[in-house]
């Protein structure tokens, strides 16, 4: 067994799911989603504590951890049985040795990718997106994936307090390595007063699309999604989610390390979640920078656990419908078809 466990604190798993260990296929292999963490804040140019992001994202709920969460609106249980989850525990990681810890993270991710499932990966602070969509473009080929990125902040730094590598520059990279596509990198929710000119010319340079907050204000979130959505499916077969919990203002996401002022609702943020996942073909996903040190009475923990139970939710239903032949409609009232004389 080479399951490490959690890295901080006791070893639990996603709201109950059984365990595996991300180097045995066989402890998965009837697996559609592992979920692995990676409590890396080693990158973090301002308030650090993203290392105990994967323990609160795993537990921050007040329902049993029973493995088991039926979604009243989708109508299916993402933790099972409508989606075979597993939970692998935490990387072992030292936050000292970046270039060592997102070696770590990439070949782990490409494993399981390799493997046949999707991996969901806990953060952690935002540089282990760059391991993080690398290891999957090292098995669906890179260039094949495109990636939807909310954030406050682009990431697209060149170097910061001297080095290549943080949480502000992993987009860059994951571009100048080839492994992303600039043209097919879709970043929503930007806002603030950062980055400056120069970088904001490198993004124009790749072809990159970036939604301002005030973008999706003037347009609406749904027009915006409509236009990422036909970008991200030309000429990519796969979609990679990386969600930054500061995308949300900070309101709804006080625990974070770069908190902005003016971001998307807790609802946008989950609505546009379960809509990826209900409609595109969704590869890999990571959810960064919940900081537990920063945060207030759990509310930026337990938005980052319905993040991922919405994002599960929606790959669920979207196997459902496509088992089914069915189209699910979000407008669809809850207790539509429900009763003891009526069936799904």
């Amino acid at each position: 067994m080479t399951r490490y466990g959690a890295q901080y604190g006791p070893d639990f798993t996603f709201l109950g799911v059984p365990r595996c260990d991300w180097a045995d296929p066989r402890t998965y292999a009837d697996a559609d989603v592992v979920i692995l963490g990676a409590p890396f804040d080693g990158g973090t140019s301002h308030r650090p504590g993203t290392r105990f992001g994967p323990s609160a994202i795993r537990g921050t709920d007040y329902l049993p951890h029973d493995g088991s969460r039926p979604h009243l609106a989708l109508r299916v249980d993402p933790l099972g049985p409508d989606l075979v989850v597993r939970d692998a525990g935490d990387l072992e990681l030292y936050s000292g040795e970046v270039l060592r810890s997102c070696q770590s993270i990439e070949d782990a991710v490409a494993f399981l990718a390799g493997h046949g499932v999707i991996p969901l990966i806990l953060g952690g602070d935002h540089t282990v997106t760059w391991p993080d969509v690398t290891g999957v473009a090292r098995h669906h080929g890179y260039g094949r994936s495109s990636v939807i990125h909310f954030d406050a902040h682009a990431d697209t730094g060149d170097i910061t307090f001297g080095s290549l590598y943080g949480h502000g520059q992993p987009m860059r990279r994951l571009i100048e390595s080839g492994a992303v596509r600039g043209d097919r990198f879709l970043q929503l929710g930007l806002r603030g007063y950062w980055p400056e000119p120069p970088t904001l010319d490198w993004m124009a340079d790749q072809g990159m699309r970036s939604f301002h907050m005030s973008e999706i204000g003037a347009r609406g979130l749904d027009a915006v999604l409509d236009e990422a959505f036909a970008i991200a499916l030309d000429g990519c077969d796969a979609v990679f989610l990386s969600v930054d919990i500061d995308v949300c203002d900070p309101a709804h996401a006080p625990g974070t390390g770069t908190p902005e002022p003016g971001g998307l609702t807790a609802r946008q943020l989950l609505d546009a979640v379960s809509r990826i996942c209900r409609t595109l073909p969704v590869v890999g996903m990571d959810v960064v920078e919940v900081s537990p040190p920063y945060d207030h009475a759990e509310i930026t923990a337990m938005l980052g656990n319905r993040v991922v139970l919405e994002a599960l939710s929606g790959l669920a239903r979207r196997r459902h419908d496509a088992r089914t032949g069915t189209t699910w409609n979000p407008a669809t009232p809850l207790l539509d078809g429900r009763g003891s004389t009526t069936s799904d």
